[in-house]
């Protein structure tokens, strides 16, 4: 019997993204990542214990290429957090069947946490302490989760706007879905992390 093949976590993570990039999250199973790396199922099970890892492995892939550092000591605290923020959304965007995994994966990827760490950061030095720079932390995090699943979900220029567009009934949300299809992604994401942000005071 020929000795199977080594593997490493970087491959079996490139492969499980591959899966999931090309059929869907509910895709993702041992199987279907050791079919892409042509190894046998039972054989993965050197590396990872299940699905559970392999989805934090691929969470770690995905965030591993964001820039964790600050743009610059004068830059403000608010035009800090965006950039930092706006690093995620583009690192995330490109992969986002990968959203659901964020947050029940988020306290295992090294990147994450240091994305958090740098951002704690710069919260505390804007004056940010105790409970108040729990909440800010959270509401960012929750922020840039909840509109990358709104975004892949429900995008605006997708066809649950122009469902909306066409109501009768309802004549706010048909001109508000009206006015959406001239708003991007990346408009959408910006504007309401600033109105996030300027609605949060240290104290």
């Amino acid at each position: 019997m020929p000795r199977p093949r080594s593997l490493t976590t970087s491959q079996l993570a490139a492969a499980a993204l591959t899966v999931i990039d090309r059929e869907g999250l509910h895709a993702l199973t041992m199987r279907a990542v050791a079919a892409e790396l042509g190894a046998s199922t039972m054989g993965l099970y050197r590396y990872v214990d299940g699905r559970d890892q392999l989805e934090a492995l691929v969470v770690e892939l995905v965030l591993a290429g964001v820039d964790t550092r600050p743009p610059g000591d004068d830059t403000p605290w608010r035009d800090t957090i965006t950039t930092l923020a706006e690093r995620v959304r583009v690192a995330v965007s490109a992969h986002p069947a990968v959203v659901p995994l964020l947050m029940t994966h988020r306290h295992r990827s090294p990147s994450l946490l240091r994305w958090s760490e740098t951002a704690l950061q710069i919260l505390t030095a804007a004056g940010h302490t105790g409970p108040a720079r729990v909440t800010a932390l959270r509401a960012i995090t929750g922020y840039m989760v909840g509109v990358l699943q709104l975004q892949h979900l429900g995008p605006l220029a997708g066809p649950g706007t122009k469902v909306i567009a066409a109501q009768s009934d309802f004549p706010l949300m048909a001109s508000t879905a009206r006015d959406a299809a001239a708003v991007t992604p990346e408009a959408e994401f910006g504007a309401g992390l600033t109105a996030l942000l300027n609605g949060l005071s240290p104290g």
